[in-house]
């Protein structure tokens, strides 16, 4: 998938290490919001992932992981995924996070459109949510940013890395 700035492109081994660079780079801001990164440090822990997303894309199984490449430098600059969450329905979420060096550029927005569309338009998505803890203002600020609905605000629903309960914003649009 390609929009004006970025390539979206399958999990791949090439990409592995830039993604466990990007990673590494924006530890301090993602370990606030998303319990993997802990887990997703060592190259060890980067490869094992990795080969779990190769083999979730082909089957079409849990997630269907992008890695987003900005066009201009090549540079990877984050990873974008279309969790699927009933197929029968089609209903799929968008989870993504984007290196520091690269937050405030509109990268995500545009990643989202763009896997958005393919969503609704080649898996026949009925319903694509995103969800959010409800103190992870840019996350949520992507999804309102594209037409996202916040449909819910789930209380006590999650647990944050730092071990405290958070609420969950839940995002949501709907095909056609």
């Amino acid at each position: 998938m390609e929009t004006e700035r970025l390539r979206l492109l399958p999990p791949s081994m090439e990409l592995q290490p830039d993604m466990l660079e990007a990673i590494i780079e924006s530890k301090a801001e993602l370990s606030v919001f998303l319990l993997w990164v802990p887990y997703a440090l060592t190259q060890q822990d980067s490869v094992r992932n990795t080969q779990t997303a190769i083999l979730n894309f082909e089957n079409f199984e849990e997630e269907l992981r992008y890695s987003i490449v900005e066009k201009a430098s090549n540079r990877f600059i984050g990873a974008i995924g279309l969790i699927i969450r009933d197929k029968s329905v089609p209903f799929f979420e968008i989870g993504y996070w984007l290196r520091s060096s690269s937050v405030g550029k509109g990268y995500m927005a545009e990643a989202v459109k763009a896997l958005e569309k393919y969503a609704f338009m080649e898996l026949n998505a009925k319903r694509i949510e995103i969800r959010a803890a409800e103190g992870n203002k840019s996350s949520r600020a992507v999804a309102e940013r594209v037409g996202y609905k916040l449909e819910a605000m789930l209380v006590n629903e999650r647990r944050l890395p730092s071990g405290e309960l958070g609420n969950t914003a839940v995002y949501m649009k709907s095909g056609l």
